[in-house]
């Protein structure tokens, strides 16, 4: 069973009450500073995120999972990942319902689930029911007996403290970057697609910069 992780309420009488803006500002600096060390050192040992990148290129339909906070990362993911990717969709933003995925899970299917305490009961439902029924599960979550870890193919596990009310963002979006950066640097076609993607944008004048 889940050790059952704090919540927003327990962290802000721990870390934010009855603190001064410069003592809290402090506080949450040091404390980032030393979580983003942990991550980096993390990163250097080991080689989760190389196995993650790797199923992720090996697949031809990519499916993006999060429901809550972890919905931003999953959504920062898959943007990033549709730059050098065919074949990329985001679950629940309201174009791709997570039943359509359950009912047609094919053999090159991958699905990448973020899943932050505390744990969405959605995204743990889904996930779980995707492994089941045969597909293959790429976990970002930041615990090593968090929900889903039996269940996954591979797992990215990287903590997420925090001096804050709410946890920290800064080692799962350093992980979502270094898996971004080594899926698109393993596919061959991706530096085409980046190509063709920035001509289409300058023709479409999508950006400021470019005026």
């Amino acid at each position: 069973m889940t050790a059952r992780r704090s919540t927003p309420s327990e962290r802000f009488d721990r870390n934010v009450q009855r603190r001064s803006a410069q003592v809290l500002k402090q506080r949450v600096l040091e404390q980032q500073r030393a979580e983003f060390d942990k991550a980096l050192a993390w990163a250097a040992e080991h080689d989760a995120i190389e196995r993650a990148a790797a199923l992720i290129v090996s697949a031809r339909r990519r499916y993006l999972l999060g429901y809550g906070k972890s919905l931003a990362y999953a959504s920062m993911l898959a943007t990033d990942l549709s730059a050098g990717l065919s074949g990329v969709h985001l679950v629940g933003d309201g174009s791709l319902r997570a039943l359509d995925v359950l009912s047609d899970i094919r053999q090159d299917d991958l699905l990448v689930a973020v899943s932050m305490s505390r744990y969405r009961r959605e995204t743990v439902d889904v996930a779980a029911a995707y492994a089941r029924h045969g597909g293959d599960l790429v976990l970002i979550t930041d615990a090593d007996d968090a929900p889903l870890v039996a269940a996954a193919t591979t797992s990215i596990v990287i903590g997420a403290d925090s001096a804050s009310y709410a946890n920290s963002p800064t080692p799962v979006v350093l992980a979502l970057h270094l898996l971004a950066t080594l899926t698109i640097a393993s596919s061959k076609g991706a530096g085409r697609r980046l190509r063709d993607r920035d001509a289409l944008a300058a023709g479409l004048g999508l950006y400021t910069d470019e005026e």
